[in-house]
């Protein structure tokens, strides 16, 4: 049986797995403003536009080549301007994929080898990736560094297995919630900050190399932190021994005492895990598609730029980080599922109809409802149908099926988006999430465990770990 971890150590464990995936987070929403910007400084290098410019042979040329192909298949004409966009949505679509092969391994390694080994590794792979893009002058390096991030970016999957590690059933959507709000708070202040960068030009071979650079310095900042900070947590390790003394860093500082190794309590599944993973590929395939589509969507209805855009993003995320620390770490986690993909079918049918700016506003907060609800709380469902040993293997390949779902999503909907019309393509949106709907409220059951008795000092720990 696992002995349960001491309040002291779950409070140390969980501020060090906070600042460290919000110093991750931020690094990495730094470069989603600046995609349009960048990618225009390699066509222009690579592929510029000017029709009596020699011929280019770069790899840069060549993937635009297909994209036009891709763009022509179409019976709307799709405008030029789209062209940038249209590779940024297939980078991203890249990086995606490679992260839903990416994921299951990472778990696994996780679950043999231990969190502390595993994170370490991603770290490693995210400085050399980040590294490449600091040194990106040609399309092709800064491909090359995208992919090495896709193939190891582990961190939030990794990140969600510590935390259902040092938790215990009751508290184990309060844990969750904690971590999504860093997603929420870095998106809410990372990719402004990301923008802010990118006007100082410090290398001209690279204007975005400042941005880059400072990137590079908080990865490297929180795999220090990390190194130095975060204790092994995987039990199948802690537990072969018992520590008189405390192990941080890998080097024991008191002498360690034999105990008898655990075997991993057998789980009584109330949720199929194929349910789960199909529900969260589900969710993101039509979510993902609606979050990607967004910026086209203002610029064709409001004329948005970026900054009016980058706004509204930052609202969604400020909403969302509010909800993730007042709402959602109260609620069992199948009821924050439901409540949001509720928010995101009700969302798809007014983007669909809306035709004023109040009313753009009134969808996003539905959709920051969303994104602080339904992940969330999905990977806790997915925690309480595993057991200690397999924990990580089990939360990578739901990480796996999202991904999925997020690199094919926006390929498809913007496909019927511009083939169809904006009604169009959120109606098929709406039908599709009224599927998933239907998949939460009908085949999904709450694990026992996971309904929370709201005691006096389980509010006064809420508190503390605030």
């Amino acid at each position: 049986m696992t002995t349960p971890v001491e309040p002291a150590t779950r409070k140390r464990v969980l501020k060090v797995i906070f600042f460290s995936l919000l110093l991750d987070l931020i690094s990495f929403t730094f470069i989603l403003p600046l995609f349009p910007k960048l990618l225009e400084f390699y066509r222009n290098v690579e592929a510029p536009l000017d029709p009596s410019a020699p011929p280019s042979k770069t790899l840069l040329s060549t993937v635009l080549g297909y994209l036009n192909t891709y763009k022509a298949s179409f019976a709307r004409p799709i405008d030029s301007r789209y062209d940038i966009v249209l590779l940024g949505g297939a980078l991203g679509s890249l990086f995606s994929l490679l992260q839903a092969i990416a994921s299951p391994i990472i778990g696994h390694f996780s679950d043999r080898y231990g969190r502390r080994t595993a994170l370490l590794l991603s770290m490693t792979g995210n400085i050399l990736s980040v590294l490449l893009w600091v040194m990106a002058t040609d399309f092709r390096t800064f491909l090359a560094s995208r992919i090495i991030g896709g193939l190891s970016e582990g961190n939030v999957q990794l990140a969600t297995a510590i935390a259902t590690d040092i938790s215990d059933p009751s508290k184990r959507g309060s844990t969750m919630a904690l971590i999504g709000a860093c997603f929420s708070i870095a998106f809410t202040f990372g990719p402004a900050l990301g923008a802010w960068l990118s006007t100082f030009s410090t290398v001209a071979a690279n204007p975005f190399a400042t941005a880059a650079g400072v990137s590079l310095t908080l990865i490297v900042v929180e795999t220090l932190y990390l190194y130095f900070c975060l204790p092994e947590t995987l039990p199948a390790l802690t537990q072969k021994t018992q520590p008189t003394g405390v192990q941080t860093n890998g080097t024991e500082t008191e002498e360690k005492k034999p105990a008898t190794t655990t075997t991993p309590v057998a789980v009584h599944r109330t949720n199929s895990h194929f349910i789960l993973n199909f529900t969260h590929l589900s969710f993101l395939l039509f979510f993902s598609g609606m979050e990607f589509s967004l910026p086209f969507m203002t610029y064709d209805l409001f004329g948005y730029d970026s900054s009016k855009n980058g706004r509204l993003l930052g609202f969604v995320g400020l909403i969302a980080s509010l909800l993730q620390g007042g709402v959602t770490r109260r609620l069992p986690p199948l009821l924050s599922v439901r409540i949001g993909v509720v928010a995101c079918l009700l969302a798809f049918i007014m983007l669909g109809r809306i035709n004023t700016v109040l009313g753009l506003y009134g969808a996003a907060t539905l959709l920051a409802t969303t994104s602080a609800t339904v992940v969330t709380g999905l990977n806790a469902l997915s925690s309480f149908e595993s057991h200690e040993g397999e924990r990580g293997g089990k939360l990578g390949m739901l990480r796996s099926w999202g991904q999925l779902g997020r690199g094919l999503g926006p390929v498809l909907f913007t496909s019927v988006y511009w083939w169809a019309g904006r009604e169009v393509a959120y109606g098929i949106g709406a039908l599709g999430m009224s599927w998933v709907a239907m998949l939460v409220m009908y085949t999904l059951r709450t694990p026992p465990g996971s309904e929370r008795v709201k005691t006096a000092k389980v509010v006064a720990d809420e508190k503390k770990e605030l």
